[in-house]
């Protein structure tokens, strides 16, 4: 069989966006301006944001949602798109995962996260293996976000590992993506998995947890040392490729021994409505132009161009363009 496709399995979250203009000390009073309530997660993200490319590309959804209105939001949403959700898995007696997310008009668009964790924390090593389908890249996340499959395995050191193994062998491309969080999980539950992992696509943050090692030097990017920590990711298992992000650019370093980055595109700061979802959209820009076989420098910009669309809009797809917006705008930037 010539897979075709990508699908992505993992977490199905709803994002109550509240507005605000910076986040108070503890006791204190924020104001909320404006609030959107929207879908969230890393699978719903990537998903929409490549459905909303409209490249033809076919997409497949897998996870676990509730029996709720929050659960149909997810269903309604995947025929909206065009997304095969045959394997999206509705549990009776649960609640589909909700995110609270404060997000500040002032600044940088930082946002803040309030989080139940509800039906993903449900998805276990079988149900991944049951999301059987014709894509080549399987894209799961966020890892560290997914009780079941967080849990230690006395065989693979964290069950994501075995479902990881067991895809690769049922014949897919794997990728992973992790949720920033603090705290000396990343070793634990991300570690064992890298072996099983050909795309390993990450923030700065993500890799510094990873690595026990700064990235960053003065608060800006330590581009010698986040792309030593891309190599070291290679040598710690991943098969193909390792992509990390961060808010100036990107950097990707191959098995073949090539390394790149690229800068972001800039942004004034005032145009900056979130950055709700702006991972999830590199990712998503990322996985599009691996599946089509581009070039390292190629992928890394136009998965800042998908980056930068996203910071236009409060909830985590708003923003997302088609794919021919994209390719205008590379263009015009002269990097196509």
């Amino acid at each position: 069989m010539v897979r075709k496709g990508i699908i992505a399995v993992g977490n199905w979250i709803v994002d109550n966006v509240k507005l605000i203009g910076a986040y108070p000390r503890k006791g204190n009073l924020a104001t909320i301006f404006r609030q959107e309530e929207g879908l969230g997660g890393c699978a719903h993200n990537v998903l929409a944001d490549l459905a909303a490319m409209r490249s033809g590309i076919p997409l497949f959804a897998g996870g676990c949602i509730g029996a709720d209105r929050y659960g149909q939001m997810c269903l309604d949403a995947c025929d909206r798109l065009g997304i095969d959700r045959t394997h999206l898995k509705v549990l009776e007696g649960t609640a589909t995962s909700y995110t609270d997310v404060m997000s500040e008009t002032g600044g940088d668009g930082s946002r803040t996260f309030f989080h139940c964790r509800g039906a993903n924390a449900k998805l276990t090593v079988n149900q991944v293996f049951s999301c059987k389908s014709p894509a080549r890249i399987f894209h799961l996340g966020y890892l560290l976000l997914l009780d079941a499959l967080d849990r230690e395995d006395p065989e693979y050191g964290v069950a994501a590992a075995r479902a990881l193994d067991g895809l690769q062998r049922q014949g897919y491309e794997t990728s992973v993506d992790v949720v920033s969080e603090e705290g000396d999980r990343y070793r634990k539950v991300v570690l064992p998995c890298l072996k099983y992992v050909d795309y390993l696509i990450i923030n700065e943050v993500e890799a510094e947890n990873c690595l026990g090692a700064s990235l960053r030097l003065d608060g800006r990017p330590d581009l010698p040392a986040i792309k030593a920590a891309s190599s070291a990711l290679l040598g710690l298992g991943v098969r193909k490729l390792v992509v990390i992000h961060f808010p100036e650019g990107g950097v990707a370093a191959a098995r073949n021994g090539e390394v790149c980055y690229a800068p972001s595109f800039p942004v004034d700061r005032s145009e900056i409505v979130s950055s709700v979802g702006a991972g999830d959209a590199f990712c998503a820009g990322a996985l599009y132009a691996i599946h089509e076989g581009w070039g390292l420098e190629e992928m890394l910009a136009f998965a800042a161009a998908s980056a930068h669309f996203n910071l236009l809009s409060a909830t985590s797809t708003g923003g997302a363009p088609e794919l021919k917006t994209i390719l205008s705008f590379l263009r015009n930037k002269k990097c196509l």
